[in-house]
This record gives structure tokens, sequence and C-alpha cells, in this order.
């Protein structure tokens, strides 16, 4: 047994225990034979994936996996100094066992904990209130005193621990920090406040609204001032997706200070601070100031010549990505005025009656990967079914498409009835639109199921248009819904007796923003508008539910009701006018469904409905209201 621990190489690093039995235990098994002595230390490859070493050195399994055979001292099962022994420069000094007051950690036991050098064991206080290891800090650490030193131990450095431990792990040590104040490797680095607020921004914000440079295109040009209002703005909209504690009040007014601030250059940078600025109030319930803002970004816009197509090759840098980024903030600009115009119908769409040739945006794949093909032109997307040109175009350019007939549905004459051939003309658009689609545009997810924003916005605006065409001539009564004007303003529509062309219209653009709500992607990564877009659709969803001829059993339209709360519910975590849409919402449909309790007591109601519909309508609509009363916006839980 003594020549099994006599054949390991002293190294000077081997843990020789104290107590001999420790150092070799031999079990027997009943009358067979002893199994095979354990070794007398293990080496840290081995220590660290808990497996079996041969003592060693290098041990063989450090041989066969290519792996750098360190040795470091352990602990395990050491019980103190002996008595009136002399010191032997081999061994490691005695320490103190440890008391109810402190916790002493040896480098050997944690590989992690070896950047705070391996000349000390570390004693750490334990507060009244223990933290955990998330909660350690260096500060905390007292200095080592020279009864705990390693300084004898020869053969083994700080950085030949980090290179051991990364081989083992599979980690790149080149970003490690081994200085001798970490406990930990710094390869983890904590973020500042503004890196996650500018993290959170393109993570969950930039997708919607994609005009601002890339990230990785963006930073670089950030180190000097002259873009102080636009990062200023990214960060207040990157705190709103995230818990930045009582940090938002002053993101926000740093934000619009430098906004104000006519000493920055009022430049297309601006343009885009601006921008991202209105889209951010808009949702979060100022809407005033969010129109007032527009008309000032517009004003700028016009001023610099945004409109211009040789404005992005002027101030583009020679860069193909920021003249990109020059055409989708134009754009941009003129899908925000008109979804502001669509939904809140308090703007009257200025930017539609601009003159522009500003080229088109490409994919946003090619945009975000910095591969800018040559751009093409309106003319050439709006003649591509008469010219045969058989070049694919971009899911902006068809955003572009639906705003543009979104505008030109503003722009016609006041229609006078439900055959009046303007509205015909409109209709017609939007047909041409969806059947003109290519066969991989036709739906806002990608062929490997991941969201296209673009398109997601496009089928959005071309059903908000539908809606806003003929919900005024079909027969919903609107009266039902006319407290919820968290959007727009009430407008009213008589009821009729049957149901005409433009009642199914209204009711199956309805049915096709709530389907929107049904693709497995996150709600917040859409632009905030759909908020608006999905409260038009449940007013029409309500007017629907409150008529009397209605089928009872019609689950479809309850579960589209659903749908369109659940939805606003989840909106609301982060936009102030998804919780304020959600509410007025819920109310009117609470309202509805007392009226429909008080027309159910008169039996002529229930003329035609067997015993087991009445029951099942009955069932149906109160759980439409207890799953609403259910309902808590997710800012609110604790």
């Amino acid at each position: 047994m003594a020549q099994a621990v006599a054949d390991v190489p002293d190294t000077g690093l081997a843990s020789k225990p104290e107590d001999p039995a420790k150092a070799s235990e031999i079990k027997e098994d009943g009358d067979g034979p002893s199994r095979e002595s354990a070794v007398s230390a293990a080496c840290l490859a081995c220590r660290s994936k808990h497996l079996k070493c041969d003592g060693q050195s290098p041990c063989s399994r450090c041989v066969g996996s290519n792996f750098e055979c360190i040795y470091v001292a352990s602990r395990r099962g050491y019980k103190g100094p002996r008595r009136g022994t002399a010191q032997n420069p081999n061994k490691r000094h005695a320490t103190s066992p440890p008391d109810t007051d402190s916790i002493s950690i040896a480098p050997s036991e944690c590989p992690m904990l070896l950047g705070a050098g391996v000349s000390s064991a570390m004693s750490v206080p334990v507060p009244s209130n223990p933290m955990s290891i998330h909660g350690f800090s260096p500060s905390l650490m007292p200095e080592a005193s020279p009864a705990a030193s390693y300084q004898d131990t020869p053969g083994v450095s700080q950085a030949q621990l980090y290179r051991s431990y990364c081989s083992i792990n599979g980690i790149e040590p080149n970003g490690l920090v081994t200085g001798t104040h970490l406990p930990f490797p710094a390869h983890f680095p904590m973020q500042t406040l503004q890196e996650r607020c500018i993290d959170s921004f393109y993570r969950y914000f930039h997708g919607s609204h994609p005009f601002v440079l890339p990230r990785e295109h963006l930073l670089p040009l950030a180190n000097g001032t002259t873009l102080d209002p636009l990062m200023a703005v990214i960060r207040w909209v990157g705190s709103l997706f995230i818990d930045v504690g009582k940090s938002r009040p002053s993101l926000y007014d740093d934000a619009m200070r430098l906004l104000d601030d006519l000493s920055f250059p009022q430049d297309g940078f601006k343009v885009q601070a601006m921008m991202l600025s209105i889209v951010a109030l808009d949702g979060c319930c100022e809407n005033t100031k969010a129109a007032e803002l527009l008309g000032r970004t517009e004003t700028l816009a016009l001023q610099i010549g945004l409109n211009k197509g040789h404005f992005a090759s002027l101030n583009g840098r020679g860069n193909p990505v920021l003249e990109e980024s020059w055409r989708r903030t134009w754009w941009d600009l003129f899908i925000i005025d008109g979804m502001i115009a669509g939904v809140h119908r308090m703007t009257n769409f200025l930017l539609y009656d601009v003159p522009t040739d500003v080229n088109l945006p490409c994919e946003e794949s090619q945009y975000f990967a910095g591969h800018i093909p040559p751009p093409m032109t309106l003319e050439e997307l709006e003649d591509r079914d008469f010219s045969g040109d058989e070049r694919r175009f971009s899911s902006f350019a068809y955003r572009i498409l639906c705003g543009r007939n979104l505008g030109r549905f503003m722009r016609t004459p006041p229609i006078y009835g439900p055959e009046d051939e303007n509205l015909g003309r409109i209709e017609a658009l939007l047909t041409n639109w969806r059947l003109h689609l290519p066969e991989d545009k036709k739906d806002s997810l990608t062929a490997n199921g991941q969201l296209d924003e673009m398109m997601f916005q496009a089928h959005m605006m071309m059903y908000a248009t539908s809606i806003l065409l003929h919900q005024p001539h079909s027969q919903l009564d609107s009266s039902p819904s006319q407290k919820i004007t968290s959007c727009a303003p009430y407008q009213l529509v008589p009821a009729g007796d049957l149901f005409n062309k433009h009642t199914k219209h209204t009711i199956a653009s309805a049915n096709g923003i709530s389907k929107l709500i049904t693709h497995r992607v996150p709600l917040l990564s859409h632009t905030h508008f759909f908020t608006c877009v999905i409260t038009l659709s449940s007013i029409v969803h309500l007017n629907k539910w409150a008529l009397f001829f209605i089928q009872h059993d019609d689950d479809d339209l309850r579960q589209q009701i659903r749908l369109n709360i659940g939805a606003l519910n989840e909106l609301s975590a982060v936009w102030g006018a998804a919780d304020r849409a959600r509410g007025q919402v819920k109310g009117v449909a609470q309202e509805i469904y007392h009226i429909k309790k008080e027309q159910q007591k008169n039996p002529q109601f229930w003329l035609g409905f067997t015993q087991e519909d009445v029951i099942n309508s009955i069932a149906a609509d109160e759980s439409i209201i207890s799953n609403f009363d259910d309902m808590t916006p997710p800012h609110l839980l604790g």
C-alpha cells in the first residue's frame, strides 16, 4: 500500500493526508479480494468531472484527452494541524478550523474562485443575513493571513490554473481576467443601464420600425456627440420593455431635452430620433404630443430633402447600409404618418401628397446582413403587373403599397352610399393588392415560421383600411360600442335588417385581424399601432355580438372577442394605450352581456332553440365575462 502512494511523483502539489488510514483505505467484500487502494490526490481535470484519477503526472485521462494535468492540494478530511510536529515545507500550512462567523474557501475546491490567487485561502465573513453565491462581493474578502499562505507551493501559477480550467470546460481563455482582486473570471461582464436599454431596443422594438442603423453600424458612429439625441431616445424606448427601476423618468427627460436642443445638427439622425419618439409617445397615450411632434418631424424631413432620391447618396458617407437606412427613414415616416391618420383620424396624412423619388427598401435580412442590392423604384413596383418584370420586391415595399392605398382612401371624395363608385375603386385597390401578392408574401410568417413584421403590418393595414371603408355602409349598429374611444372618436353607423356585402367585408376584415393574433410570435414584437387595429376589430365583434338575431351558439365570435382582449392584455405590459383600450373593450363587453341577460328573460328570445342550445348559449356567454374578469394586465402582477 505504501508503494502505491510512493509511485505518485512528488510535484509538491499532491495532497498527502496526515492520517495513514485516510491515505489508503482497503475495503474487503466478504472473502473476495481487496479493492484497489485510492490515490491520495486527483488532478484538476479529473476532479472537475468527478472521474477517478490514477495519480500519475500527467495522469492517463489527461494524456488521452490532451488536457494540461495540474494537481492542487485538497482539504478533504483535514482536521487541523498535529501538535508537536515540525513544519514540512512540502505540506500546506495549518489554518484554524472554520467557526460560526466565517467560511473558508480553498482555491482548490472551486476552480472558478482561483482568480483570487493561488497564494491565499479566502475567508469570507458571513453576515447575519447570509448572501447567496450570486451576491458574492470581492470587497467582503479580507487579506489572507500569512498562516494561510501557499507561497511555498512550487510548480503552478494562477495562469496555469485558468488555462487548465478553460481546457476542461471548453472556454476560450483569451477573455479571462486573472487579476488578484477578482473572485470570478470576468468573461460575463455586468452591463450598464445604458447598454441594457440599447439591447432592449434592438431586441423588442427595432424590428417593428427598422429604419435606424443595425447596432454594429450605429454604435461606432455614436462615439461623438452629434448622435446624442438619437441615442437618448433609443435608451428611453428600450427602457419601456425592461425593468429599469426608477430610471425611466430620467431617461425620458433626457430624450425630450435633447430632442428640443437646437444646438445639435438638424439632420437625418435627428429625424430618426423624432420618429422613434412619435411611436413611443403614441403608445404611451401621449397622442396630442405625438401628433405635434409628427408635424415638426415632417417639416424637418422636407427641409433637409429626405424625400429626395439623392439624399441617401449625399448623406450615406459611401456606406451602402447607411444609404439604405436613409431610404427606410423616409418610407417609415410615410407609414407612421399614415397609421396615425388611419387609426386616430386626427391628422390628414400630409406625406401622401408629397412628391418623392426615394427608392424602395430591400428585405430585412439583407439590411441586417449588410448585403444591400441595387434598389428598385416605386414606379417599378406599381407597374410590375404590366411590365413583365419578374424581379422580387421586398416585404417593406408591399407595406408601402398598403400605406398608399390607405392614402388613396383618405383622399377619396365623400361616399354617399354603399353603391358609390368611389367605394368600389378603393375596394378594387385592396383586392388587387391581395390577389397579386407573391406566394411567400400571402402570410406574415416566412417559410421557416419566423415573423415577417413588414408583411404583418401590411396585412394589418389592409384589413384596417377595409373596415374603415365598409363599416359606415354595413348593417352593424355601432351604438353598443360607442364608449370605445381610446384610439378614435365614435362614429355612428345605423343598424340594418340584413347582412349586405359591406357588412360581410367588415366582419371578414375584423376576423382577419383576430387571426393575426394567433401567429406564434410575441405580440410585443409588433408595432404599437397593432393596438388600435385590434381595437377596431373588437368594435366590429362586439357590435355583432350585440345583435338580437345573431346565432346564440356562434362560438367562433366569442373566441375572437377573447383573442382580442387577451392580446390587448398582453400588449398592456408595455403600452399604456393597450391598457386603456383593453379596459374600454372589456367594459363594453360586460354591458352587452348584461343587456343580453335581460333579453334572455323574454321567452320569445329563445324561439327555435332546444333546451340544450339555451343552456350552452348561456354558459358560453358567461364564460366570456368570467374570462375577462380573470385577466390581469401583466404589469399589475406581483
